[in-house]
């Protein structure tokens, strides 16, 4: 890894495998641009991609997911895998799922990289989407999260995308949160910007981006090959109620997790 001020932190799932090829070919771009990489893999994932994070001298832990209402405790996850950066003496982190940050490796390069350069300007960075980024997902995904949103900017004041799970932090800002933030669900998308918020001395910013754009369709090329066209898949993924049950409950777990913050003459009598 070359000497650059930020830490890459990453969870990483991918039991079939099929991220792989991908990793492969992004790993030599990170390597570049990193100071060290984090890696909280689930147990279940492929040993070629282990092995792939290993040989390119990222450090690997890997720990169960556990669920709550089938949905994984991504909270818990990403703070231990802030903390493994941390203890890697990360100065700055960078906070990525691991497939968005492969698709946005892959698409859209100098972006990532001119975003990776504003990350020390502030102590927490957010990530968004452009309009064009966040309309590029399945409906049952934006009219779910936009509902997270618009509660943040009810409570915060900021009209902010804050469900792309990609942040900038700065080493103080990463320990107050692995301190003091114990939210382990999804709705640390929220709860760790509201965290910083309520505590005086941490700087906040957005910054919208296209390269978190729908990243899942690369996934899964044979689905949507038979489905006809990406459009056509994503109609079948809004049509299942399922989906919808599925981002609702995610929805309702996000918004639950603001509750702590609001301030006190907006909750209800």
């Amino acid at each position: 890894m070359t000497n650059h001020p930020v830490t890459l932190a990453i969870p990483y799932h991918d039991p079939a495998g099929e991220l792989t090829a991908a990793l492969a070919r992004s790993l030599p771009w990170i390597g570049e641009r990193f100071a060290g990489v984090a890696v909280n893999a689930s147990p279940e994932t492929a040993p070629q991609a282990l092995d792939l994070l290993r040989g390119a001298g990222a450090q690997v832990e890997q720990t169960p997911r556990m669920f709550v209402e089938g949905v994984a405790q991504m909270g818990a996850i990403r703070r231990a895998v802030v903390g493994q950066a941390l203890r890697m003496g990360a100065a700055w982190l960078f906070y990525c799922d691991g497939d968005r940050l492969l698709h946005w490796v892959e698409r859209y390069p100098d972006e990532l990289a001119a975003a990776l350069a504003r990350i020390p300007a502030h102590d927490c960075t957010i990530f968004g989407r452009t309009p064009h980024a966040f309309a590029s997902h399945p409906h049952t995904q934006v009219a779910t999260e936009q509902i997270i949103n618009n509660v943040f900017a009810a409570i915060s004041g900021h009209d902010w995308d804050v469900t792309a799970a990609a942040r900038g932090l700065s080493r103080r800002a990463a320990q107050a949160i692995v301190d003091g933030c114990a939210e382990d669900s999804f709705g640390v998308d929220a709860a760790w910007p509201l965290f910083l918020l309520r505590h005086d001395g941490f700087t906040l910013a957005e910054v919208k981006t296209e390269g978190l754009e729908f990243e899942t369709a690369a996934q899964y090329e044979r689905e949507v090959a038979a489905a006809g066209s990406e459009a056509a898949w994503k109609h079948r993924i809004d049509g299942d109620a399922r989906r919808w049950a599925f981002r609702l409950t995610v929805a309702r777990l996000e918004v639950a997790a603001m509750i702590p913050y609001q301030r006190p003459q907006t909750q209800s009598q």
